[in-house]
């Protein structure tokens, strides 16, 4: 990166000196920001919606992790790390990259009825930006409503001190994200129990056969590992894993 930068860098100056001596000046990019007043109402309107959209788009992350399948696959692949015991393999960033796309897998029909009964019709000024986010915020809670469970949603319900809700749509959505992550939360914890059960199986018979052997000083950890690898691999443990994962969606 060093080298390419210093490349560059020796290009530059080679132009500059160039256009130096046949005479001519150097154009170079210039940016600029500029900020005064208008008398049009609807210039400050197109500047609170900008404002907002750059806020939206920075947030993007963790709307992403507070309104899809992301928190319970991401806790899984963690849990499951943990489970065999292999260190820094395979490494969290491929761990995070395999759950963003898992997650688009799952999250593609909730998205796509979202560009198309919201955003694409607010795009062509069809609609307004309330129908727009209104149309585009049902399909979301559709998806989070299924994943919910009925105790979360009571929990909030009385730490906002407000009245039961009729239906689901008298619900707001406030309410509704924070009983979904909790509700992730717990069942990825769920199926983290469960991937320790089999590999914690491993480790007691590895371990009892050394200590029955006298071998006192060897890590039963580094014995088990191999074996846990290849039980993992016979069972073909990450189809099961992801299959299970995105079928516990539907």
């Amino acid at each position: 990166m060093k080298k390419y930068f210093f490349v560059l860098l020796f290009l530059f100056v080679l132009s500059f000196e160039a256009n130096a001596q046949q005479g001519s000046g150097l154009v170079v990019p210039k940016i600029g920001l500029n900020v005064g007043t208008s008398e049009n109402p609807n210039d400050l309107a197109g500047t609170i919606q900008l404002l907002l959209l750059l806020t939206v788009l920075t947030l993007a992350p963790s709307i992403m992790i507070m309104t899809t399948s992301y928190l319970r696959i991401i806790i899984v692949f963690n849990f499951l790390k943990s489970a065999m015991g292999t260190g820094q393999m395979p490494p969290n960033q491929m761990l995070a990259g395999m759950a963003m796309f898992i997650t688009f897998f799952i999250m593609t029909p909730t998205w796509t009825k979202v560009n198309t009964e919201a955003l694409k019709p607010y795009l062509d000024k069809k609609i307004s930006l309330d129908s727009a986010y209104t149309k585009g915020i049902e399909p979301i809670r559709s998806f989070m409503f299924r994943q919910v469970r009925d105790q979360d949603l009571e929990l909030f319900i009385s730490i906002a001190n407000m009245n039961k809700p009729a239906n689901k749509d008298d619900l707001p959505t406030h309410i509704l994200i924070p009983a979904f992550l909790i509700s992730e939360l717990r069942a990825g914890f769920i199926i983290g129990f469960f991937l320790f059960i089999p590999f914690l199986v491993v480790d007691m018979v590895v371990s009892s056969i050394l200590m029955s052997m006298g071998m006192m000083m060897l890590p039963p950890m580094m014995v088990s590992l191999p074996f846990k690898i290849l039980l993992f691999v016979l069972v073909d443990g990450w189809a099961l894993i992801v299959g299970s994962l995105v079928r516990s969606f539907s």
